[in-house]
């Protein structure tokens, strides 16, 4: 099993909409190595933590899990949908997407919590210029939060 940490604005879709749907697609993301993640990485039980970015207080608000392997990310194709790539053609689409299941929501763990972290200071969202979506985290960095943020 891997972990993951995954980006969403709570306002576009945080964790309160995916405990309220349970699953969900993660449709949108167009950036090549975050999309290489999902496609080549991320496994159906792969653990994720739901990040908050672009927002007041950013921070990890939940985890989710990973429900369906990548499949081709159908916003790609509609060009109604703020998601559209022209240069994706759906005999050779671009983007993919992972679907992700609830596992629970936590009380936020603001990003100044992680970097106040020594055990963090390598994480990959405390990098400075880390601009990705998603990010892997370490089995360390997963034990860490999990057992000694998360309250």
């Amino acid at each position: 099993m891997r972990y993951w940490l995954m980006k969403s604005e709570p306002g576009e879709y945080g964790i309160d909409h995916l405990q309220r749907d349970r699953q969900s697609a993660w449709f949108g993301v167009r950036n090549y190595q975050a999309r290489n993640f999902m496609r080549d990485d991320m496994k159906v039980g792969d653990l994720v933590l739901f990040y908050h970015s672009s927002c007041p207080e950013p921070g990890i608000a939940g985890i989710c899990k990973i429900a369906k392997a990548a499949a081709p990310d159908v916003t790609q194709f509609d060009k109604n949908d703020s998601h559209y790539d022209p240069k994706s053609k759906p005999e050779n689409p671009l983007w993919v997407c992972v679907e992700v299941k609830f596992v629970k929501k936590l009380h936020l763990i603001p990003l100044a919590a992680l970097r106040d972290a020594p055990t963090l200071s390598e994480m990959r969202i405390l990098q400075r210029g880390n601009r990705l979506s998603i990010t892997p985290v370490s089995d360390a960095e997963w034990e860490f939060i999990t057992t000694q943020l998360v309250t």
